[in-house]
């Protein structure tokens, strides 16, 4: 009990390195934030937008990720620099960094893989697909099943390890920084991924529809409770969904693709 107390004592009081940490965080988001603006200025096409080349789109994906994710991490990072410093390791910033960077790491697979399956199925050229057929319908379909998996056991399990720093199991040196930010990164994605499917399906280059995203994550992992924000969420995005689905035109912020039956219409009579 003793030792317990004296461990919840060291946690209560912020150091110095617990500060610079933190604010390292979110000065590094902030950064990603303005270069994510201006490097995704008038690239929103809405559901159809082009993902570029895939070194460019990897480049920008974790940069969106930097900014959308590390401040909801800052717990985790504060948990980690008092631990260290608990500890007695040295240099506490820099295994912040480097936890940071393999939580990046882990978000950075998960872009390739979402590149890979969106430009695949891009490929097939099917004309089903397209917006004004059963685009909308598909689009709205991945939206609301994004809110629907909010109110999941597995989402609830993935979000506890994503806010409570008893979690987070320690490993020493720089290679254990690296591999707790890797693990806590991929609890980060079982936690948010519908959530960046629906940005998906919103437009991945729209800042407008990335703020919102981002909101949704930190009043998840931050506030001092579960239940209301996640259920909220979940009702937020089936709403949304549906508008897609059935009033596209009616969403605020949603960027429309050119309806191609229009685009043939007018070439013919060019």
């Amino acid at each position: 009990m003793r030792a317990a107390t004296t461990e919840n004592r060291s946690f209560a009081a912020l150091t110095a390195s617990d500060v610079v940490s933190v604010l390292l965080l979110f000065a590094v988001a902030g950064v990603a934030w303005a270069v994510t603006v201006v490097r995704m200025q008038g690239m929103d096409m809405g559901p159809r937008t082009d993902l570029g080349a895939f070194g460019w789109f990897t480049g920008v994906w974790v940069t969106m990720m930097a900014a959308m994710m590390l401040p909801s991490l800052s717990p985790m990072a504060l948990a980690y620099s008092r631990g260290s410093a608990i500890e007695g390791r040295s240099r506490p910033i820099a295994g912040t960094i480097l936890f940071a960077a393999g939580y990046l790491l882990v978000w950075a697979v998960g872009g390739v893989l979402a590149y890979a399956l969106v430009e695949g199925v891009r490929s097939l050229d099917v004309a089903f697909l397209a917006w004004d057929r059963a685009g909308q319908y598909i689009a709205g379909g991945v939206i609301v099943a994004a809110g629907l998996y909010e109110l999941t056991p597995i989402k609830a399990r993935y979000l506890r390890h994503c806010r409570e720093a008893r979690l987070l199991r320690r490993r020493p040196g720089v290679l254990g920084a690296l591999s707790m930010g890797i693990e806590q990164g991929g609890y980060c994605v079982g936690c948010s991924w519908a959530l960046m499917a629906a940005l998906f399906a919103l437009g991945v280059m729209s800042i407008g529809w990335m703020v919102l995203i981002a909101a949704v994550i930190a009043i998840e992992k931050l506030l001092p409770w579960t239940a209301t924000p996640s259920g909220a969420s979940a009702v937020l995005l089936v709403a949304l969904g549906v508008a897609v689905m059935f009033f596209p035109d009616q969403v605020p912020g949603l960027t429309i693709p050119m309806n191609t039956t229009s685009m043939a219409m007018s070439s013919m009579s060019m």
